[in-house]
C-alpha cells in the first residue's frame, strides 16, 4: 500500500505504485482528452501528483509536447523571473569506502589520486573562488568515517565562512555528504549550512543495490530515509535527485516526484531544490557500458515535467552538461547553475598536475564563470549571487509559502540585482561589465513595487560610489 506519509523509504517510495503509473501512463499517453485536462490544471500552478506528470512525461502527442514545453517555461517565469542563482562546488575529499560502480570514487579503485583538503589548502581555494566572484559553494565528500567526520566537516564550514578576501565573502556553504543521523544533521544546523544535498542516484531498490554492492551506502533504506532524518535536525531546506542514466528514466521521474510528495506530506515542506544530473565517464568510469541513458530531447522533457509537477522547488543543473544543453533547460525550468566549476579535490587555486588527477566526474561546461555570467546576460537573465533568504530566516515552510504565493520575487529581483552589482564591481572583465551596468540599468525598473525600487537605486549607487557590500531585502 502506498502511503506517502510514512517514514518508512518502501512505503513512500513504493515499487507496486511506480509500475502501476507507468502503466497508467502508458495506457494514457495518446489521451488527448485527459493530456487537455491535466495541461489545465498545472496551469493553476499548484503542481501535479507523480501519476499525473507520468502521463505528460509519457506522451509522444506532437501537439500536446509544445504545450508542455510552452506551460514548463511559463511557469519557470512566473516563480523564478529571469534570474539564475550561481554556485560552485568544493570538493574537500574523495577518500571513500563505498562501492558504487558509476563513481570513480570507489573503493577499488587504487590508481586514482586520493586527497583530503587540509584546512589551510581549504582557505586558499575558498580565496581562489572568492577571487572568481562566488558567494554560495556546495560542498562535497566521499564517504569515509575515519577521515571524513562530523568534526571535519564542521572545522571545514567554520574556515570558510570565517575567510573575508577583499571584498569576498562565502555568504552560504550547502553541504553534499553521505547520509548520516539526526544529531549529526542538528550539528550541520548549527555550524549554519543552507541546503543539505543527497543524490539518491537511484530510486529502483533491486538496481539501487547492484549498484551499491558494497559500503554503507549499500543500506537502501537508510540511503532514502535520509531527507526524514535531516528535517528532524532542523534542517528545512533539503535538495534531492537522482543520477539520470543508471536505471530507466520514467522510474527515476516518477519516484523523484513520490519523494518529493513525501516530504511535503510529512513535514509541510518539499524539497528546496531537485538536480538533474546525467552520468559521465570519469577516471575508469565508462558511461557508455550503463544502457539506460538518454539523448537531449528526453532530458528537455524531463526536465519541463519536473517544473510543471514542483513548480516551487528551485532546479539545479551543472557543468557535466554542455553550454547547448544548458541553454536549452535554463528555459524549461532550471534556476541554479555552477560556473567555472571544478571536480577534483583542489584545483581553483592552482590547476592539478596530470599524475594527480582526482576528478569525481569530466566537465563539459569549461567556460570561466565571468563568461558564464556574460553568456546569462547576453540571453536576458540576470545572474543572482544572492543568499539573503538563508540569512534572512526564509527557509522551509517560510521560503514556501512566499514562493507559491509568488511574492518571493519582491525579495529575489531586487537581491540579485544588487549581488550582481557587486559581481561587476569586484570581479568581472569590461565586455560583462558593460553588458552588466546595462541589464541592471534596464531591469530596474521590473522591481515592482515603487518604494523598494528607490531603495534598490540608493543601494546600487552606494555600492558603486562608496564601496558598500551586502545590502539584502
Amino acid at each position: 500500500m502506498y502511503d506517502v506519509h510514512s517514514k518508512h523509504a518502501e512505503d513512500f517510495i513504493n515499487h507496486e505504485e511506480i509500475l502501476e503509473t507507468l502503466a497508467y501512463a502508458d495506457e494514457n499517453k495518446h489521451n488527448a482528452a485527459l493530456i487537455d485536462t491535466l495541461i489545465e490544471k498545472a496551469k493553476k500552478r499548484k503542481g501535479l501528483s507523480h501519476r499525473e506528470a507520468s502521463v505528460l512525461l509519457a506522451c509522444d502527442l506532437k501537439e500536446k509536447n509544445e504545450e508542455i514545453f510552452r506551460l514548463a517555461e511559463q511557469i519557470k517565469k512566473d516563480f523564478y523571473g529571469n534570474r539564475i542563482v550561481m554556485f560552485a562546488p568544493l570538493y574537500l575529499s574523495n577518500y571513500c569506502i563505498n562501492g558504487c560502480t558509476y563513481c570513480p570514487y570507489h573503493a577499488k579503485n587504487k590508481h586514482i589520486a586520493r586527497k583530503q583538503l587540509t584546512q589551510e589548502e581549504i582557505r586558499r581555494e575558498v580565496i581562489a573562488l572568492q577571487d572568481m566572484g562566488h558567494k554560495r559553494l556546495a560542498l562535497e565528500a566521499g564517504e569515509d568515517p575515519i577521515r571524513n567526520t562530523m568534526d571535519y566537516y564542521l572545522d571545514s564550514i567554520n574556515t570558510i565562512y570565517s575567510i573575508k578576501h577583499k571584498n569576498g565573502a562565502i555568504r552560504r556553504v550547502n553541504i553534499n555528504i553521505a547520509a548520516t543521523t539526526v544529531d549529526n544533521y542538528r550539528l550541520l544546523k548549527e555550524a549554519g549550512i543552507g541546503t543539505y544535498i543527497l543524490f539518491q542516484e537511484t530510486y529502483h531498490k533491486e538496481s539501487y543495490l547492484k549498484l551499491h554492492p558494497t559500503g554503507p551506502k549499500h543500506d537502501y533504506a537508510y540511503h532514502t530515509e535520509a531527507m526524514d532524518r535531516a528535517m528532524e535536525g532542523g534542517i528545512d531546506d533539503v535538495g534531492i535527485g537522482v543520477l539520470f542514466g543508471l536505471d530507466k528514466y520514467r522510474y527515476e521521474f516518477a519516484g523523484l516526484l513520490m519523494h518529493a510528495e513525501h516530504l511535503e506530506a510529512a513535514f509541510g515542506v518539499g524539497p528546496h531544490t531537485i538536480s538533474v544530473p546525467r552520468l559521465r565517464d570519469a577516471d575508469d568510469i565508462d558511461s557508455s557500458s550503463f544502457k539506460n541513458g538518454i539523448d537531449d530531447d528526453t532530458f528537455a522533457k524531463l526536465v519541463a515535467c519536473i517544473r510543471i509537477a514542483v513548480p516551487y522547488t528551485g532546479m539545479i543543473i551543472s557543468t557535466r552538461e554542455s553550454q547547448k544543453t544548458r541553454e536549452r533547460v535554463l528555459h524549461l525550468g532550471i534556476s541554479q547553475i555552477s560556473g567555472g566549476s571544478r571536480t577534483s579535490v583542489g584545483g581553483y587555486c592552482e590547476p592539478e598536475p596530470d599524475t594527480e588527477k582526482s576528478e569525481q566526474f569530466d566537465v563539459v561546461d569549461t567556460r570561466t564563470l565571468d563568461e558564464v555570467v556574460c553568456w546569462l546576460m547576453e540571453m536576458g537573465y540576470i545572474p543572482s549571487f544572492c543568499t539573503a533568504c538563508y540569512r534572512e530566516g526564509r527557509t522551509g515552510d517560510r521560503f514556501m509559502s512566499l514562493c507559491k504565493s509568488g511574492q518571493i520575487q519582491n525579495c529575489c529581483h531586487p537581491n540579485a540585482l544588487m549581488t550582481l552589482k557587486e559581481y561587476l564591481m569586484d570581479y568581472a572583465s569590461p565586455k560583462t561589465k558593460a553588458i552588466g551596468d546595462a541589464l541592471i540599468e534596464k531591469e530596474v525598473f521590473n522591481v515592482p513595487n515603487e518604494k523598494a525600487r528607490s531603495v534598490v537605486l540608493e543601494n546600487l549607487r552606494l555600492i558603486e560610489q562608496d564601496n558598500r557590500r551586502d545590502f539584502r531585502f
